[in-house]
């Protein structure tokens, strides 16, 4: 059965697209047959596996188009043999008006209609959202297997995570019942900080059955990678050393 999993919570700078994007390529150069679908009008995770930074080269073929004719078909690209993209741009942010006011269906559940057709073709759909509570989240959570909540080791991300969590519960009671949280990650951990490391040790305390074994800590190689991309990298093994380690634990979760 396909895993369709999103990375999300309410809040910026947690790392959901640089986690999302490796975690898409890796589970590909694995053999995985992989769909990254960006939700987040951003297009920071369209740009980073496309190598594209012009968002202008998806105008009028993206998630948007593909949400609104209800099938991702003619819009996903497919960037090799088993990594393929559903791209985003700048007018994702008007998808709440349409949902509001044209969409037929049940809004919260366009994302899982368009996806339907091409489901079943992948192992894994990896899914990048905006960092707030919308619609781009909402629909994600609505079509997703697995939800792995970011959390970046700062107090302003501590607040936030109960709060997503109930956004979770909520989402699992009314439109998705097939939704599990796979874990909290933590990320953007800074070694050299107390508090990094404080706030690390508390969610876990918070939450010692959800928390992944795995931390994934600041690391200049991998912040390098939208600059270098993921392609040709030279510096792309130690960039991946923390990541690599969560999605092994995450294939693990999944798969239970």
């Amino acid at each position: 059965m396909t895993k369709v999993i999103t990375f999300a919570i309410q809040k910026g700078g947690v790392g959901k697209t640089m986690t999302s994007g490796v975690t898409a390529f890796i589970l590909a150069k694995q053999g995985y047959k992989v769909l990254a679908v960006d939700m987040d009008s951003q297009g920071n995770l369209t740009q980073f596996l496309s190598g594209s930074d012009n968002l202008l080269d998806f105008e009028n073929e993206t998630v948007l188009e593909a949400i609104k004719e209800g099938d991702a078909r003619k819009y996903i690209k497919v960037l090799d043999d088993n990594l393929h993209l559903l791209p985003t741009d700048d007018y994702l942010a008007t998808i709440a008006h349409y949902l509001f006011t044209e969409h037929k269906g049940h809004r919260s559940l366009a994302l899982k209609d368009c996806l339907e057709s091409v489901r079943d073709f992948y192992d894994f759909i990896i899914i990048d959202t905006p960092p707030a509570l919308s619609e781009q989240t909402i629909n994600s959570l609505g079509v997703s297997t697995h939800v792995v909540v970011m959390f970046e080791t700062s107090k302003f991300c501590y607040n936030a995570v109960p709060r997503f969590l109930d956004t979770v519960q909520a989402a699992k009671e009314k439109i998705n019942p097939e939704l599990e949280i796979a874990g909290i990650l933590r990320t953007l951990a800074d070694s050299k900080r107390s508090d990094s490391k404080a706030m690390a040790d508390l969610i876990e305390d918070d939450y010692p059955e959800l928390v992944f074994k795995t931390i994934i800590h600041r690391r200049a190689t991998t912040g390098r990678l939208p600059i270098y991309g993921l392609w040709e990298n030279p510096e792309s093994k130690k960039a991946f050393e923390y990541h690599s380690k969560f999605i092994e634990e995450l294939i693990e979760r999944v798969s239970r």
